[in-house]
């Protein structure tokens, strides 16, 4: 069909067709059916396209939006702006069915300043298994040499969402109140 048209245009009429004193273009037919980088009759989805944009429809497909306080001119206490130099190091413990972790992080710089665990080689080659207690005790222990070592002799400790203060995690926190690392434990 196309062709047909092509034909007709080049070699009869030119690129227009003149009928009854109106120019009409021949390729008329052919703009409607080529893209041009709109969709003019797409078909709309059961919830459309609104559903998945934000409010000012700029970002499509975001799924969190940003969260603002209920008081912006809310105050924060003395205690939340200071406990951060108060109590400048926090301990983290990371225990999986492999291995054990845990280090000692300053707070303002978050830089770790002791960090020790069952998969660095000189800990690796001494332990028997790598996620018991008595491992989770000596991690402890080398924890507090390091820490020492880098003049840390505080730190506080809150365990996570999903962590029990119990088992390994109290192994390692107690070996290192042991061995002379005053550690706060914060509960909720």
């Amino acid at each position: 069909m196309f062709k047909r048209v092509f034909q007709n245009a080049w070699s009869n009429k030119g690129v227009c067709e003149f009928q009854r004193n109106k120019s009409r273009p021949i390729c008329y037919a052919l703009t409607q059916s080529i893209h041009s980088g709109q969709v003019n009759y797409a078909p709309r989805s059961f919830f459309g396209v609104e559903d998945f944009q934000d409010s000012d429809n700029s970002r499509p497909y975001t799924y969190q939006k940003d969260k603002k306080s209920r008081n912006p001119h809310k105050q924060l206490s003395f205690k939340q702006r200071t406990v951060a130099y108060m109590e400048p190091f926090t301990l983290d413990v990371l225990i999986s069915k492999r291995f054990v972790s845990a280090s000692l992080t300053h707070r303002v710089t978050c830089k770790q300043v002791a960090v020790a665990g069952t998969n660095s080689k000189d800990i690796k080659a001494v332990l028997n298994s790598r996620s018991d207690i008595p491992t989770c005790i000596a991690v402890g222990k080398i924890l507090a040499d390091r820490a020492r070592e880098a003049d840390v002799y505080t730190a506080c400790y809150t365990p996570r969402e999903r962590d029990k203060f119990e088992g390994k995690i109290r192994a390692v926190v107690q070996s290192l109140i042991d061995s002379g690392i005053d550690v706060k434990v914060y509960l909720d």
